[in-house]
């Protein structure tokens, strides 16, 4: 989805071309990304009512996602 909130652009701005780098050097930090932009993907539909999740499913699902944000930024800090 295009208006996708909490995309890793805005994120992490100014760091697209380590992002870039990094996802063909590094396998974990490329899974880290895939999995992120799911979650991600998982949190925006249940935000608009795509599907449709209890409460504590969606903070579950912001709860990893920014538990693969703290990730990616640590290996973006390295």
């Amino acid at each position: 989805m295009s208006n996708t909130p909490h995309t890793l652009q805005e994120e992490f701005p100014g760091e697209a071309a380590k992002i870039s780098a990094l996802k063909v050097s590094d396998a974990h930090f490329a899974k880290l990304l895939t999995d992120y932009d799911s979650v991600n993907d998982k949190v925006h539909r249940a935000e608009t009512r795509l599907d449709l999740l209890t409460e504590e499913e969606e903070e579950h699902l912001r709860k990893q996602r920014s538990r693969l944000k703290d990730q990616i930024a640590a290996a973006l800090r390295k």
